[in-house]
């Protein structure tokens, strides 16, 4: 997977079912590479899912993992098939070399421009600056100012609301977790309110 191809939405799934994530892997088919989705590995079955969904869907779908803390996740992901990999923390050395080898997009979390530089001379292909909420969109525009124009995702406490905000203050990327759907949409699985989420979240993303 090329960097230039990564989407500008990326789900972050964290704390579904199986069934759950199946089921949104699906919806997403709809939206062909549009909207990413993201395994955490504190998902129960987060390789299950990573496999099942590459298997299935992979062909509409890029199927990351994130919350990626250690050397080890990042193998046993990449094993299954994930396309990228997303942390909370900076990540290590290692996890580089490993995402490298297998041509795997890297987006580790940073909060400070030092922590953002460091990443990017390690082969960061995008930096995700969390918690965006805490940050807020015009730190964005300020880092960029000394830094140049980068590639960063924001992430925590992006929802429909500010995600233009986010994107029109130079970031390049958003992740969404609980603020993507409604939660009881989930549970029951309605397809056509999933759908429709997503299709709000697409809308935010400058022409």
């Amino acid at each position: 997977m090329n960097v230039d191809n990564y989407p500008k939405i990326t789900i972050i799934m964290r704390g579904y079912t199986y069934e759950e994530a199946m089921v949104i892997i699906k919806v997403l088919t709809s939206f062909n590479h549009q909207v990413g989705v993201e395994v955490t590995t504190n998902n129960q079955e987060y390789l299950k899912i990573i496999h099942d969904g590459n298997n299935k869907y992979g062909d509409k779908v890029y199927i990351g993992v994130g919350t990626v803390l250690n050397a080890k996740q990042a193998l046993s992901a990449i094993a299954v098939g994930a396309k990228f990999m997303l942390g909370p923390t900076v990540f290590a050395p290692d996890i580089f070399k490993i995402a490298r080898e297998a041509k795997v997009i890297t987006i580790p979390a940073a909060m400070t421009p030092s922590e953002v530089v460091e990443m990017l001379n390690l082969g960061a292909d995008i930096v995700k600056l969390f918690p965006a909420s805490t940050l807020g969109p015009s730190f964005f525009k300020a880092i960029q100012g000394p830094l140049g124009k980068q590639r960063l995702m924001a992430v925590g406490g992006v929802n429909v609301k500010n995600a233009r905000r986010f994107f029109e203050s130079g970031a390049s990327y958003l992740g969404v977790g609980s603020n993507m759907f409604n939660h009881s949409d989930v549970k029951t699985k309605n397809v056509v309110k999933l759908k429709k989420a997503i299709e709000t979240f697409i809308r935010t993303v400058p022409e």
